[in-house]
């Protein structure tokens, strides 16, 4: 019962966080589903949480592998769809529609050129670019080195950019 009522904690501490990664990893009108999915597996999992690291870190682990395995249940191809506005920036008092609209497009076209980069660049980008998760942090919940966190964000970025320019990632 106490396991029940830390999950909930959590949720309601993290869930945010779990579901604007999990948007920005599949890019789908899934996400809410998938959130489920991550706290469901954490309530069964609850005893293999060893406090090693934070919960939100586990809980990404978790969202993490469990938007692994969407994709490969429905077989998919990464799909470009856009997400909502209102996740990216809320506006304000001062923004003018001007602003608003190419605030919009600029989003749109990060978003795109996030999708079209190597899964595990996206992962990091998302984690330490957009969620700024410390390189711990983004390390403990991939079970990389703090080091490969670090080489493989830069190396993200460098392709990020090249995509955002017109060119394509290489592999």
């Amino acid at each position: 019962m106490a396991d029940q009522t830390e999950i909930t904690n959590w949720f309601y501490e993290y869930s945010d966080d779990i579901y604007h990664y999990l948007v920005y990893r599949t890019g789908s009108s899934d996400a809410e589903d998938l959130l489920q999915e991550v706290f469901i597996r954490a309530i069964k999992g609850i005893e293999l949480f060893q406090g090693d690291s934070s919960p939100k870190t586990w809980l990404i682990s978790i969202a993490r592998n469990t938007a692994v395995d969407h994709f490969k249940s429905k077989q998919q191809k990464w799909k470009h769809k856009l997400i909502p506005f209102h996740l990216l920036h809320s506006p304000a008092e001062k923004d003018t529609p001007d602003t608003i609209l190419q605030l919009n497009e600029e989003y749109k076209e990060l978003y795109r050129a996030i999708q079209l980069l190597k899964p595990k660049y996206r992962d990091v980008l998302i984690l330490r670019g957009i969620q700024e998760f410390s390189v711990r942090e983004t390390a403990e919940a991939f079970g990389w080195s703090e080091n490969k966190v670090n080489i493989t964000f830069l190396r993200a970025k460098k392709a990020l950019q090249k995509v955002m320019q017109g060119g394509k990632e290489s592999e």
